[in-house]
């Protein structure tokens, strides 16, 4: 009776070790499973990093880019300050002329109003240059827009970052607690999924701000393209006004030649007189020793 009940008890126990053992293979098949999906997750954590990091190197160029933008149009600003002073010079050359033909001849006023109808030109070409200078520095106050809202996806995307770095710490912690993974799983997964969704809203800001930079980059090429116009039109205007300086010259010139032969004609004509004085005095000489 005792090695029976010894027989019975070790049955106990081998049907109890069974049921121990089944637990404990159950708890490492959970176990490796918490554990594939733990390595799955941080897969997709690692590939998140690389995209960040790939958008971080875009906006870099982005902002590059924008640089470029900024110094270009400097220099436009430049060419269009040297048109303001060359303008103003032509201004004052056509003042000048003024001044000159109102003293001059019947063919000088007619020089005069040619003259009046180019400064005509220039005005009207003063007020497209500041129309593109105002139109430029709208779009300098766009481009500082977009600074400002590529500065704010950058902060977003280094928010992003930290919160990468601080799902990373909520996995190693999740290492240690083994008990309450499930729940800090789906948590996890949650804030993943706001992530996933940032990104996502991050991808189509910066789709959207290339648009607008692209539109941006056609206005620019638009607004040199009028700027060359424009430079074309005040080179012809001033080779015109050079043309007008010559031909007023020719004509000043030409009455400086006259006046030399008016005053050559005038010193003939007072020797003639002096030469016909000198006769009269001879004849009445003459006379008055005939007498």
């Amino acid at each position: 009776s005792i090695i029976r009940r010894q027989r019975q008890e070790l049955k106990l126990l081998i049907a109890e070790l069974k049921d121990r053992d089944k637990e404990l293979n159950d708890m490492v098949a959970v176990h490796e499973r918490h554990i594939q999906a733990w390595e799955d997750d941080r897969q997709k954590i690692l590939s998140l990093a690389e995209q960040c990091s790939l958008l971080t190197s875009e906006l870099n160029e982005r902002n590059a880019v924008i640089k470029s933008l900024t110094k270009k149009l400097k220099l436009l600003e430049s060419q269009h300050n040297d048109s303001k002073i060359t303008l103003e010079n032509t201004q004052q050359k056509f003042r000048e002329l003024t001044q000159k033909v109102s003293d001059s001849s019947v063919h000088c006023q007619a020089l005069e109003e040619k003259n009046q109808s180019l400064h005509c030109s220039v005005l009207e070409l003063s007020a497209k240059t500041g129309q593109l200078q105002a139109r430029e520095q709208e779009l300098l106050t766009m481009l500082q827009l977009k600074d400002k809202a590529l500065i704010e996806t950058t902060d977003q995307i280094t928010e992003v970052t930290s919160k990468f770095k601080t799902l990373e710490g909520a996995l190693r912690a999740a290492k240690l607690e083994e008990f309450s993974r499930n729940r800090e799983h789906q948590d996890l997964k949650l804030t993943l999924k706001d992530v996933v969704f940032q990104v996502n809203k991050m991808k189509d800001v910066l789709s959207e701000k290339m648009k607008e930079s692209s539109k941006h980059q056609e206005e620019i090429s638009h607004l040199k393209q009028e700027n060359g116009c424009l430079r074309s039109e005040l080179i012809l205007a001033v080779e015109e006004a050079q043309r007008k300086d010559q031909l007023y010259q020719f004509a000043k010139s030409k009455q400086v030649r006259i006046e030399k032969e008016l005053s050559s004609l005038r010193q003939v004509c007072v020797k003639q007189q002096r030469d016909l004085h000198f006769l009269h005095v001879n004849l009445d000489s003459s006379q008055d020793s005939r007498q």
